[in-house]
């Protein structure tokens, strides 16, 4: 008690002590001197197989890891693109010797950290069990089970994550940048489709694991409390008699450069911000004499809260939460972009703030703060970095991979602060293009198209895999005129959709629905129901058992939605979306309420399915593109945005398994699929125009 109260009697004196200092919130403080960096040279053996070893020895803390880094380089998939990183996760399914639950509980048991990938793995634990950890490491690198069963799962879990990244404007962005930058039929340009994932077979992950995991050009670095002969004593039992194929690094061929500045835009209907990236591909080695300068430039264009973008973009204008600028580096080339996610009704203007930063950074307007600040940070974050032994193992290796001189890291802080306002226009002017560059735009094209063309760039379309769409030039409203050679309409199209289900005078007849619904998610099954009545009242609650773990409900004016015990009011905004679904089959009322606009947006696809996408912006304003068999008439997939959280995020939902119903054909699974989760709910039983009551949206 005399000890507590001693205590609080000194927090109490440290308070007014500080209270009575006066400090002036106007100025920054002082950066202090660069600290200064000691990093032992590694002790370094070779195995007979062409194993690379490296001891850093630190016996600071009883801890031990292990980083083994296979450089293999950038690998072209071709049609089996995602093999290799799908084989990387194969490699966590457990071993010849021990399943998956086996071995993770071992890992738990002394724990430790172990971790395994297509580029190699990772161990780390308190040295009286390193042993232990590291074997356990050796063991999943060298005797992969490949069990089928986690193949097909993590097959599945790839597809879902596709699937859940379809319309995110980022993702798509950021594919199209490298697949246009770099040529899409390259190992820096391809990317995962689900067309190459569906074709992947547990045969092709055996053979990656043959041509990839093996200890030609491969690193193993130990940090921390060991030594050299403990470490070669280890690798050597562990690994060396461990045998594979020769990898030889790839020769890839410089690409160049646009011949002048363009805008590639990809049409993302249903994002509510457009993803803007501009940049330009860039030759960056480690040992450039300009790295240290590039890197600071960098800082200061777009590396944080304090950078020239930010303050632009953010502070000043208000366009976005963040913008920041990246410059890659390495043994090939790597892409310089500065980048943001806007609103949409300013993505013009916020390329043309992104283009001016990079302007003023080519024309030398820094300012002595901005570097001074900069070196700081790098001071800081650096120095801080040393505390991460993977980040030391990582600097212990990069020297022999990028042919660095040894006092690389140790000379780093300095080259980094004998950076002068002079080296940063001069590497701006060299690295961060004007004429040549790539501005690639994902967002809503019906609302950013029209205000591109004043930026001056010549734009071209491309759709979401980087296909250059060829057609009509886009007309006043900013959207390309499709080519409709079937000569329909949107009107078509939705009576072609209710002729299809039943006939429009059936639908007319139906005023409630009342459904028994089902989910699986998570090795575990919910139970529920879902009832409807016209004009807009819905319900649906899940349970586990008889415990509620999820409800939603909207009484016509106000509604709510609860998980477990927490309920939360509908915000005026989701009151106005649940608003928009006027009947209990909405397609009705899109031909006869003036309140929905409709454009019939070209052909398309579903999975095999020749499609018609239709565009229906609802009452609300939110925007949903819906696409309809060709073949059948019945609607197969809709993407729209569904708010979370007070945040739009994209929304895809697939209707299947399509079955007779009273009167009509309505689907019996539907399949949402938003923040990356896939949620697919069956309908065991659907009854029409029973079973619904005022009392159930009360």
């Amino acid at each position: 008690m005399k000890k507590l109260l001693i205590v609080a009697i000194s927090v109490v004196l440290l308070q007014q002590g500080f209270a009575q200092i006066k400090v002036d919130r106007s100025k920054k403080p002082a950066a202090g001197p660069a600290p200064v960096i000691a990093i032992k040279d590694p002790v370094i053996f070779t195995l007979p197989n062409g194993m690379t070893i490296l001891v850093v020895e630190n016996h600071k803390f009883p801890k031990v890891t292990a980083s083994l880094n296979i450089d293999a380089g950038p690998i072209q998939e071709g049609k089996k693109a995602g093999l290799v990183d799908l084989m990387g996760q194969m490699l966590a399914e457990g071993t010849t010797s021990m399943a998956k639950d086996k071995f993770d509980e071992a890992v738990d048991l002394i724990g430790a950290e172990v971790s395994l990938s297509a580029s190699g793995g990772y161990a780390s634990a308190l040295t009286r069990y390193f042993d232990k950890a590291f074997n356990l490491l050796a063991d999943g690198l060298k005797n992969p089970a490949f069990p089928a069963a986690s193949f097909d799962k993590l097959k599945s879990f790839t597809l879902t994550g596709l699937k859940a990244n379809e319309k995110s404007a980022p993702a798509i962005a950021a594919r199209v940048n490298a697949a246009l930058s770099y040529g899409k039929q390259t190992a820096m340009g391809e990317f995962t489709t689900e067309e190459t994932v569906k074709g992947l077979t547990l045969d092709d992950v055996k053979e990656a694991y043959k041509n990839y995991i093996t200890p030609s050009r491969s690193y193993l670095t130990f940090v921390g409390d060991i030594t050299p002969e403990a470490a070669k004593e280890l690798a050597t039992k562990a690994f060396g008699e461990w045998t594979g194929k020769k990898l030889v690094l790839p020769v890839i061929p410089l690409v160049k450069n646009p011949a002048r500045t363009e805008i590639d835009f990809v049409d993302v209907p249903t994002a509510v911000q457009g993803q803007v990236s501009v940049g330009n591909l860039i030759s960056n080695p480690m040992n450039n004499k300009d790295y240290h300068a590039l890197l600071v430039a960098n800082q200061i264009l777009g590396g944080g809260a304090e950078s020239k973008l930010f303050m632009n973009l953010r502070e000043k204008h208000g366009f976005t939460y963040g913008s920041y600028s990246r410059v890659g580096s390495g043994r090939f080339q790597s892409l310089f972009t500065a980048s943001a996610a806007v609103r949409s009704d300013k993505v013009d203007s916020a390329t043309a703030e992104i283009f001016g930063e990079i302007l003023n950074m080519r024309d030398g307007k820094i300012t002595q703060e901005e570097l001074d600040n900069a070196k700081a940070i790098y001071n800081g974050s650096f120095a801080l970095g040393m505390e991460d032994p993977a980040r030391t193992a990582t600097y212990a290796s990069n020297i022999l991979i990028n042919n660095l001189p040894k006092d690389f890291y140790r000379t780093y802080l300095q080259k980094i602060n004998a950076v002068k306002l002079s080296d940063l226009k001069r590497v701006s002017g060299t690295y961060f293009n004007e004429t040549s560059s790539r501005i690639v735009i994902a967002g809503n094209g019906a609302v950013i198209l029209p205000k591109l063309m004043r930026l001056g760039y010549p734009v071209k379309r491309y759709d979401r895999f980087a296909n250059l769409i060829v057609g009509k030039p886009a007309d006043k409203k900013g959207t390309e005129t499709p080519k409709n050679t079937n000569s329909i309409s949107a009107a078509e199209i939705i009576e072609t959709y209710l002729k299809a289900i039943g006939g429009k005078e059936e639908v007319k007849k139906v005023t409630s629905l009342s459904a028994v619904i089902s989910l699986d998610m998570m090795g575990r099954t919910f139970d529920g129901v879902e009832k409807r009545m016209n004009p807009n009242l819905q319900m649906m609650e899940l349970k586990m058992g008889t415990i509620t773990v999820m409800k939603m409900m909207f009484n016509g004016a106000t509604g709510f939605q609860q998980q477990g015990p927490q309920k939360k009011d509908f915000t005026d905004k989701e009151i106005k979306e649940a608003m928009d679904d006027k009947g209990v089959i909405p397609q009705l009322f899109y031909i006869t309420d003036g309140a929905y606009k409709t454009n019939y947006l070209g052909t398309g696809k579903v999975d095999e399915e020749d499609t018609y996408r239709l565009q229906v912006i609802m009452p609300s304003g939110r925007s949903t593109v819906q696409e309809y068999s060709v073949k059948t008439g019945l609607l197969l997939k809709e993407e729209t945005t569904s708010t979370q959280e007070g945040a739009d995020v994209p929304l895809t939902v697939e209707y299947k398994n399509y079955q007779k119903t009273g009167t009509l054909l309505l689907p019996t699974e539907v399949t949402r699929i938003a923040g990356g989760q896939e949620i697919p709910f069956k309908y065991k039983e659907i009854k029409l125009n029973e079973g619904v009551t005022d009392a159930d949206f009360k």
